[in-house]
């Protein structure tokens, strides 16, 4: 397998293409995210980001009337994905790591089965909240920060386990972490923002993905402020077409991003979703080539397991 860092170095400037995946949830067949997968081969992505996500607490109705409250995992199978994704595409599958749900030795176990599998890339991310929560808690024995989480993988990559009750070897990961050109919502400054994302490059991480965006200059001046800083690893713009007028409310409120004002007037003037649909597209195109010409290293998409819209803009620029 190839380290993220190597497919970039080997593109030789070249901008690669790239996406996200999510798996499907418990008891659908994998045959449906390998058919949205499949129509995105044609344009040669390195590598596929596949999504991790923590338990939900449910609400279970039993015959007696009493309500139970049941943690389950919706989306399993992250690893298996990542493995199947390997064996079928013949591409480098990436992981997402989060911290909410798993405690260290869980953490742990999953990078031990990453390793045997021969998958050398993660995403080290904090992860969302509990939905009914609201404010993120670690679970006990779990991690608080993506920056601790990080940590437990530099520690692997030395060698050092949690428990060192036998001799261990050293792994090879090469991790990733997000990006937020707009800010963490969490964060109470930018520069904040910065002093910790530079202190996971300087623990070790090796290239950033950032967060959703729609305005360019948003990017481009966070890979600015991100050189200034010494922050010398590639920098992959996070890319999502609109498809929906919904998602003109859902995504800030969700992701906690502004929308420019051509694109929201050009949403609204719409009177169905194919519309928005065929706006969004040509949007992301436009993002798309700019940001090639910006000297981009990735454009890589979050298609939520959907590929029409993503496939008619690899279509516009590779």
């Amino acid at each position: 397998m190839t380290k993220i860092t190597e497919h970039i170095q080997r593109a030789n400037g070249k901008t690669l293409f790239s996406f996200e995946i999510i798996p499907p949830l418990k008891g659908e067949s994998i045959q449906h995210l390998f058919d949205a997968i499949e129509p995105l081969m044609e344009f040669k992505p390195p590598f596929i980001d596949v999504t991790y996500h923590r338990e939900e607490v449910i609400d279970k109705k039993h015959s007696n009337g009493l309500i139970e409250k049941v943690s389950i995992r919706k989306r399993p199978g992250t690893v298996g994905i990542c493995a199947r994704i390997m064996e079928r595409f013949k591409v480098d599958a990436v992981p997402h790591m989060i911290c909410g749900g798993f405690t260290r030795d869980e953490t742990e176990d999953m990078l031990v089965d990453l390793h045997y599998l021969g998958i050398d890339n993660v995403l080290v991310l904090r992860g969302d909240p509990e939905k009914s929560a609201g404010v993120f808690k670690p679970r006990e024995g779990g991690h608080a920060y993506a920056s601790e989480l990080l940590q437990q993988v530099m520690q692997m990559n030395k060698g050092i386990l949690l428990h060192q009750e036998t001799e261990s070897y050293p792994t090879s990961f090469c991790t990733g972490i997000a990006g937020y050109p707009e800010k963490h919502f969490e964060a109470p400054n930018l520069e904040t923002d910065f002093k910790y994302l530079k202190m996971k490059i300087d623990m070790g991480a090796e290239f950033i993905v950032t967060q959703m965006f729609f305005d360019n200059a948003r990017y481009i001046e966070f890979v600015k402020k991100c050189r200034q800083a010494g922050i010398l690893v590639p920098i992959i713009p996070g890319l999502k077409p609109l498809t929906t007028k919904k998602q003109l409310t859902v995504l800030p409120r969700i992701f906690h991003l502004d929308l420019p004002d051509d694109l929201v007037k050009a949403v609204e003037e719409c009177k169905t979703d194919k519309e928005v649909k065929l706006v969004g597209i040509e949007w992301c195109i436009q993002q798309c080539k700019e940001l090639i010409a910006f000297g981009a290293p990735v454009m890589h998409f979050y298609t939520m397991s959907k590929s029409d819209p993503v496939k008619a803009i690899a279509q516009a620029i590779f």
